[in-house]
């Protein structure tokens, strides 16, 4: 995957989620070149980025990143999507931040809730039970960076725990993430539209180590598409 593949392939995610009425607001991602030379794809506008580290309540996190607009995708629920990659070269990823951020609470069911429950889509988001919380995967190559098995080069934290770092086999791909965001936390509309996504898996090469595969980790690659 080359810079210019992973742009299209967010524009192309966007454009789905959009068509298929599970994203109601959207940022289009941009792709420049930074400084140093390398290839930044973000988020058109420059929003607060950094808004999503912050050590504050989750609320007030989540409130920030809406309120500036830092995502590319806002689902029909509330859920922000965030795509951040980092490229040396033509084709070398340097990093990556893929970030789900539910909301915390669905505030469109309270106002109207005939809408919602005549509509099997939304069962994954309704229960009372469900508890949001932040999940971000983290990809740096940097080998000063990487710790063995404390601070894999790809990783998945959940929620906002600073030490959280489940290995992951590899980089994420923009429809991978997408991917795994939809088949979790919207079961529901994930296999009523799966097929009409109809963007072929992509791969960055795995990263993990021996260390790291011997823990319980996620692995990504020379996987058929669900």
């Amino acid at each position: 995957m080359t810079p210019v593949q992973t742009h299209k392939q967010i524009v192309l995610v966007t454009t789905k989620l959009i068509e298929l009425g599970l994203c109601n607001e959207q940022n289009y991602p941009s792709i420049q070149k930074t400084a140093a030379g390398n290839t930044e794809i973000s988020i058109a506008g420059s929003p607060r980025l950094a808004m999503s580290m912050k050590d504050v309540d989750y609320r007030e996190i989540y409130e920030g990143l809406e309120e500036s607009k830092s995502y590319n995708v806002r689902m029909i629920d509330g859920g922000l999507l965030q795509m951040l990659y980092m490229f040396t070269g033509k084709a070398t990823l340097d990093s990556h931040r893929l970030a789900y951020f539910p909301a915390p609470d669905f505030e469109a069911f309270q106002n109207d809730p005939e809408i919602y429950l005549e509509d099997q889509i939304y069962a994954d988001m309704l229960s009372k039970s469900i508890v949001p919380f932040p999940i971000r995967f983290d990809f740096e190559l940097d080998d000063k960076k990487h710790i063995d098995v404390s601070h894999p080069k790809s990783h998945l934290t959940l929620g906002q725990y600073q030490n959280c770092r489940i290995p992951v086999s590899a980089p994420l791909t923009p429809i991978l993430f997408t991917k795994f965001i939809l088949r979790n936390f919207y079961n529901t509309a994930y296999y009523l539209h799966e097929a009409a996504l109809g963007i072929a898996l992509t791969h960055f090469g795995e990263t993990i180590s021996n260390g790291e595969q011997a823990i319980p980790h996620l692995r990504l690659t020379k996987l058929q598409a669900a």
